[in-house]
């Protein structure tokens, strides 16, 4: 039987990037409905300004935790091979 042995700070890193690829996901796709929903007039200014925040907020967050696990962007970009890049380009 094989034995996987792996380093503790590697698969910490690993786990991290992997949850902050899907957040990123997420907050493309959120980033995009938002746009279509204020740019068609779906939603009020207040909601258009909280909704414009929480983006920032999450931006933010997401940048001091890629500093905190010396990530960049492109680390959070998976490969998928034939089918490409998991994000599109931003």
């Amino acid at each position: 039987m094989r034995r996987l042995h792996t380093d503790p700070e590697t698969v910490e890193r690993d786990l991290v990037k992997l949850v902050l690829t899907l957040v990123e996901l997420v907050r493309q796709l959120m980033e995009r409905q938002a746009l279509r929903r204020a740019d068609g007039g779906d939603l009020t200014p207040e909601q258009t300004e909280d909704l414009g925040l929480a983006l920032m907020r999450l931006d933010e967050a997401m940048t001091r935790l890629k500093d905190h696990f010396d990530l960049a962007d492109d680390d959070l970009n998976l490969d998928l091979g034939p089918l490409g890049p998991l994000l599109p380009p931003t």
